[in-house]
């Protein structure tokens, strides 16, 4: 069984956790949710999700996929060594990354955006280009396994190429 790690925080945009928590879900993937400790965590719109992993206890190679959902989670998790290690990781070895809204900031904190093609919300698009990404206001931009969108509105984008990606690795 293939396996999804969603990395999140407190401040998470509800929707873009929990439509891909559950879409994977749906498609057969096991999901882990892992944050910086163990517990629940608190969506931006009052949601709760139990993160069953702490960040320092991942192994990235435990799973096929990585999502960095927005709101923002991203701004608090890019100062964490763990969560900008596993992004480092699932991008060194061409793993699947998706990442929407405020999700690049983690992916921009690692260092792996020079050159890549990607979107993100409106708001970071400017620090998206300073990092050497090429910005392209697209409801979702397929770079290699990099999947990123702008906001919720593209969680049906999002998820169409995601769950492309994982059904066909060697795109």
């Amino acid at each position: 069984m293939k396996k999804a790690l969603i990395v999140s925080a407190d401040h998470f945009e509800d929707s873009e956790l929990l439509f891909p928590f559950y879409r994977l879900q749906e498609a057969g993937l096991a999901v882990d949710v892992a944050s910086i400790s163990r517990g629940k965590i608190h969506g931006k719109h009052g949601y709760e999700v139990v993160a069953d992993k702490a960040l320092r206890d991942v192994d990235p190679n435990a799973y096929d996929l990585l999502v960095l959902p927005g709101g923002k989670a991203p701004a608090t998790l890019r100062k964490e060594a763990a969560a900008v290690a596993i992004a480092q990781d699932f991008m060194r070895h061409n793993k699947p990354v998706a990442a929407i809204c405020h999700g690049p900031q983690i992916l921009i904190s690692a260092g792996v955006m020079v050159g890549r093609r990607a979107t993100c919300y409106h708001s970071v698009a400017e620090e998206l280009k300073q990092a050497g990404a090429l910005y392209e206001d697209q409801d979702v931009v397929v770079d290699g396994k990099l999947v990123t969108s702008r906001q919720p509105a593209d969680l049906p984008a999002f998820m169409r190429e995601m769950l492309k990606l994982l059904a066909n690795p060697s795109r």
